[in-house]
Formats: C-alpha cells, sequence, structure tokens
C-alpha cells in the first residue's frame, strides 16, 4: 500500500525557514517524479515544486523561486522542501504527491504557518 507521510511544518515567523519531508513507502520511490503542493484556506491548491527521479528536471512556483528548494533522498525514499525567507502568503497545507499532477497518491499534509 502507498503511504506519503509529511513533516516539518510549525509556526514560523516572517522571514524565518522550515524543512518539510515526505517519507514514502509501498512503492518503488526511485521510479516516479515527485511533487509539493499546497493549499491555504478557501483557495484552490497550487504546485509548489517538482523533481524528476532521475534529478534531472526540476520546476517551481514563481513566487517561491529562490526561497525554496526542492530534493530528495533516494535512498531513504524521502522528499524534502527547504524553505527559507518564508512569507505570511506562504501560509498553507503542503502535501507532497507521486508524479506530476494530483491524478495519483497525495500525503494528508504538514500545515506551514507564517505569522508573526
Amino acid at each position: 500500500e502507498v503511504h506519503l507521510v509529511e513533516s516539518g511544518g510549525g509556526l514560523v515567523e516572517p522571514g524565518g525557514s522550515l524543512n518539510l519531508s515526505c517519507l514514502a513507502s509501498g512503492f518503488s520511490f526511485t521510479s516516479y517524479p515527485m511533487s509539493w503542493y499546497r493549499q491555504a484556506p478557501g483557495k484552490e491548491h497550487e504546485l509548489v515544486a517538482q523533481l524528476s527521479s532521475a534529478f534531472r528536471s526540476t520546476n517551481y512556483l514563481d513566487s517561491v523561486k529562490g526561497r525554496f528548494t526542492i530534493s530528495r533522498d533516494n535512498a531513504k525514499s524521502t522528499l524534502y522542501l527547504r524553505m527559507k525567507s518564508l512569507k505570511p502568503e506562504d501560509t498553507a497545507l503542503y502535501f507532497c504527491a507521486r508524479g506530476w499532477t494530483l491524478t495519483d497518491y497525495r500525503g494528508q499534509g504538514t500545515q506551514v504557518t507564517v505569522s508573526s
């Protein structure tokens, strides 16, 4: 059974940093591209970052470019999202997904709140 479990969210002040993790199990992690999405209250979900299985291709939401970095450790079946210079508008539920879209498996998410 496929499982994606996110961790690392929390409350942080504007300008702060957080590192999210997504532990995958139940499938061959190395074979799939992986994505981070987020959804703020009352808004549609949006793609934050993506990384191909072979590390050759990344894609970022324009508003997070230069501030967020997606990475993966295939040996640990773990996807990461390093976030710095956080802004209040980054507040959302962040979740990881298998593949390029949300048509496959996704995790339950971890809450990120940026507030002073």
